[in-house]
């Protein structure tokens, strides 16, 4: 783990809260169109950063409809290459927070990776897992519902600039349930888990599974996979819409052509794998 002092009360730290909108659920297949931060530091809010981002394809208006980014909106954007610098010197050296971390980390960790950057060497903090043992009573954690439970001021729901600093306020909440002289230790130990960036590695992997993947989702190509399914292990062919690195398991969501439904392959279960 990186060495960073554990020891001192999380109110003597950095912090640094970011949000993405994406143009579809899945790293590979889709990318970021707005990122958002904000950094705290001394009980405040010091600085911001907010970048609208021009995704490969336009999105579709399922997905305009969650975060009311239009394409119109990111036509004149710059691409993530092009954004991907900025984003790393603003998080880069400090404690993240994101709610769902491993959603905004996933689709961050294969843009450092395409555009060969290192990884930022602090564990994520992941507000949503937090707030699940911290603040009790409420109906569910979804980022909007803890807003409104706590009294947060959220702005315009799903941008990335609101949500950043709805993530920020929600984690303070949290940490000051913890004690207000915790150490940036305990808030980790009450997240129960580290979430380092190298979990979300796609490109590294030297696997041949996980480069078909990569290949057959950049390429829009069917991935014929072997699928163990306990007694016999199908042959499936999937044409899936990416990759997803998750806490519970490592899995594929993809259109099944067998079937031709949408669902999880996981990583685990693949037995053999080709694009055709």
């Amino acid at each position: 783990m990186a060495n960073f002092d554990l020891t001192k009360p999380w109110s003597e730290q950095t912090f640094i809260a970011f949000d993405t909108e994406t143009s579809g659920a899945y790293p590979i297949g889709f990318d970021v169109v707005e990122f958002g931060a904000v950094k705290w530091q001394g009980g405040k809010i010091i600085d911001e950063l907010q970048i609208l981002i021009k995704p490969r394809e336009p999105m579709s208006d399922f997905i305009m409809g969650i975060h009311g980014i239009t394409n119109e909106m990111v036509e004149n954007s710059p691409s993530m290459k092009d954004v991907i610098g900025r984003i790393d010197e603003f998080i880069r050296d400090d404690i993240l927070l994101a709610h769902h971390a491993a959603f905004d980390v996933g689709f961050l960790a294969f843009e450092y990776e395409k555009n060969n950057l290192s990884f930022p060497k602090k564990p994520v903090l992941c507000t949503s897992l937090i707030s699940r043992k911290m603040i009790l009573g409420c109906e569910n954690h979804k980022l909007q519902t803890l807003v409104r439970y706590l009294g947060i001021n959220g702005g315009s729901a799903h941008r990335a600039l609101d949500d950043a600093r709805a993530c920020l306020y929600v984690g303070l909440k949290s940490f000051e349930k913890i004690g207000e002289t915790a150490t940036l230790e305990q808030v980790y130990q009450c997240q129960g888990r580290w979430m380092e960036w190298s979990k979300f590695s796609i490109l590294k992997d030297s696997s041949v599974l996980v480069k078909n993947i990569v290949l057959a989702t950049e390429s829009k190509k069917t991935l014929e996979i072997v699928y163990d399914k306990g007694k016999n292990s199908p042959t499936r062919k999937i044409k899936p819409y990416g990759l997803v690195r998750s806490l519970e398991g490592d899995f594929i969501y993809a259109l099944c052509l067998n079937d031709n439904s949408n669902k999880r392959f996981y990583l685990n279960k693949i037995k053999d794998s080709a694009v055709v």
